[in-house]
């Protein structure tokens, strides 16, 4: 995911790695905080698989600057990361879900539309099988695994309503 993050954060203007990092705790810490440990190999893995360029520069202090920006295959490579299918990790949809509904302005209204169905249908199969579990009286849950599966339940419908809002968005953007 931290490709995708990379990416969207150079999308309109080239960054540092620094402004990188800063793009992503500013509209992305609900979500995810990676480290510079995180960003620098990854932005290292961009730029071999050329999905973006960097340019050095010097600042009037003298310190060297790189700027990195994206390229035309890295535009494709953002599609594809938010195309790509989602986590079947319950956990890990959750944490993907959000940070793709936020870079999906990337997408053009109809791979929107491809996005959203396929973000609903893994949706309701989450929450699917969270009431399978939770209908089951074979298990025997106590209070506080029914109430936590209660909560994912829950979690599942916010999510399944906001996509229906979104692709009504998307509709009349169209």
């Amino acid at each position: 995911m931290i490709e995708l993050l990379i990416l969207y954060s150079i999308i309109s203007k080239e960054l540092t790695m620094y402004g990188i990092k800063k793009y992503i705790d500013k509209f992305f810490a609900p979500y995810t905080k990676p480290s510079f440990g995180v960003i620098k190999p990854a932005l290292t893995r961009l730029e071999k698989e050329f999905y973006i360029s960097k340019r050095k520069t010097m600042s009037e202090g003298g310190k060297q600057s790189i700027y990195y920006s994206i390229n035309k295959d890295g535009h494709e490579k953002i599609k594809e990361l938010l195309l790509k299918s989602f986590s079947k990790n319950p956990i890990q949809f959750f944490a993907d879900a959000r940070i793709k509904i936020a870079c999906s302005s990337a997408l053009s209204d109809e791979e929107r539309n491809i996005f959203f169905h396929k973000l609903k249908n893994q949706t309701l199969e989450h929450k699917f099988e969270a009431e399978n579990i939770i209908n089951d009286e074979t298990l025997s849950m106590n209070f506080y695994q029914r109430i936590a599966m209660d909560n994912a339940i829950c979690e599942y419908n916010n999510l399944a309503a906001l996509i229906e809002n979104l692709e009504k968005e998307n509709a009349g953007n169209s």
